[in-house]
């Protein structure tokens, strides 16, 4: 997946078909004189349905397709006819997407299982014909109910990458490049902060034909979480991801403090993040030697109890023992 592509942020506009209208109908036959009302019912107006869809990855089929209109109820016909039901429509959208009104911005429901409908906009309901009227003091009623009007509404669908693994960092701690070097992914790599933009996603190959999704997040910068660096953009596609991976170069000026600046931006944006698995990765050791690497290690320990492992993307070290340690978090 190149990033030019990924969207995972469209606003829409989506109306349902208006209910057709009951039938007014009275019977008219030889030999019949005075027949009586036989108006049938109006048809159901067409819903807008949005379906989980597990081959989409982003909003990007939606990015230039922004309105939706279902068909509206056809009327009712003579003999008590029900006109037909207005088609629906059908929007597929990845599974992770929170929909939000655009107006107040509040979550109305998520999709998260493959084949998943919602209902965002209802049809409008059909109207009574006039048979539904008669009576015995009114036997001829000349009027029938008309159809229900359509509901319209602007909405926002937001995707939250779905993810067994979400590689969390500040920019330039070798996300991209350890995505790049475990799976077949190609994302931008480069030697300035903020290269990634968009989440990058990733199959990673392990023993046994098994494998797992990794994404690659673009970085966090303290303040994140007050939305500095595009943070609330970014935060967002972590809450999906099963196992946090914390990634912290190892010539950090202190890899203790950045990872509870990491932890602490987590926290401010969503506290049940913090009840995901967490493994640090300590990035780039191949610029450490053996003695150094002591060094660190000893530091670390004394001061957090998560477990971490060094490695480098470069030189390939250490990362089937990750690839172990991750498969174990997960199962």
């Amino acid at each position: 997946m190149t990033e030019g592509n990924f969207v995972d942020y469209v606003k829409i506009n989506v109306a349902s078909g208006k209910g057709g209208k009951g039938s007014t109908h009275l019977r008219r036959e030889k030999y019949v004189a005075k027949g009586g009302p036989d108006g049938g019912d109006g048809g159901r107006g067409g819903h807008i349905i949005l379906r989980g869809n597990s081959q989409f990855w982003t909003l990007y089929h939606l990015k230039f397709k922004r309105h939706f209109k279902a068909e509206k109820g056809n009327d009712g016909g003579k003999n008590r006819i029900t006109g037909s039901n207005g088609k629906d429509i059908f929007i597929d959208v990845p599974l992770g997407t929170v929909v939000k009104n655009t107006t107040d911005q509040s979550t109305i429901f998520e999709i998260t299982e493959e084949g998943e409908e919602r209902i965002i906009c209802e049809g409008g309901k059909g109207g009574r014909g006039n048979w539904h009227f008669k009576s015995s003091t009114n036997q001829t009623p000349r009027y029938a109910q008309p159809g229900l009007p359509n509901q319209e509404i602007q909405i926002t669908l937001e995707l939250k990458v779905l993810a067994d693994v979400g590689l969390v960092g500040f920019p330039n701690a070798g996300k991209s490049t350890l995505l790049s070097v475990i799976t077949d992914a190609k994302p931008k790599i480069a030697d300035y902060e903020f290269t990634t933009l968009k989440p990058n996603l990733g199959i990673v190959k392990y023993r046994d034909f098994r494998t797992f999704i990794m994404a690659d997040i673009p970085g966090i910068i303290e303040g994140a979480s007050e939305g500095k660096g595009l943070g609330h953009y970014f935060l967002r596609h972590i809450e999906r991801n099963s196992t946090l991976l914390f990634m912290i170069p190892s010539d950090s000026d202190d890899i203790v403090t950045s990872y509870k600046i990491l932890l602490k931006e987590l926290k401010k944006y969503n506290p049940e993040m913090l009840d995901k698995s967490r493994l640090i990765a300590i990035t780039k050791s191949d610029l450490l030697d053996d003695e150094l690497i002591k060094e660190v290690e000893f530091e670390i320990k004394e001061k957090i109890e998560e477990e971490f492992i060094f490695i480098s993307s470069i030189s390939n070290t250490g990362l089937t023992e990750l690839k172990d340690k991750i498969w174990k978090m997960l199962n």
